[in-house]
């Protein structure tokens, strides 16, 4: 990602835990436990910056207890899955480092404003023409 900051995790911030992946597998599926489920503390990381924090803790993708959960099960071996678990943490929250946009002001247009208008004229006459005809 552009502009992102390098995102190192140490080892002993991480927990990964190995367990049998669901879906069709054949018969290895019900013996060997391929999928990982990688748990990250964002609430006592000390190696992510404060406004990562912020944005992960107030995101809603965590635990009651301030922890981001992924779980990863698309490959067949654990060393891919396990890979593609850590890839998927660090594009979070290289995505949470970046700062949002500052929006600008922007104004509306005249012409948008005659235009809502002269609809507005428009409608009411149409409505105005709706009534009984006056009688003479």
């Amino acid at each position: 990602m552009a502009g992102a900051p390098l995102i190192d995790i140490p080892e002993d911030e991480l927990k990964e835990k190995f367990v049998r992946a669901s879906g069709p597998g054949g018969q290895n599926v019900n013996k060997v436990s391929t999928a990982v489920e990688l748990r990250f503390d964002v609430r006592h990381s000390k190696s992510i910056s404060e406004l990562a924090r912020t944005v992960l803790l107030f995101g809603g993708q965590l635990t009651k207890q301030g922890v981001l959960v992924i779980q990863a099960q698309r490959f067949a071996t654990q060393d891919r899955n396990r890979a593609d678990a850590r890839a998927r943490l660090t594009d979070i929250i290289a995505r949470a480092s970046v700062p949002p946009k500052k929006r600008g002001k922007t104004r509306v247009p005249k012409s948008s404003k005659k235009k809502r208008l002269d609809g507005k004229k428009r409608r009411s006459q149409v409505k105005q023409g709706r009534g009984r005809p006056a009688s003479d």
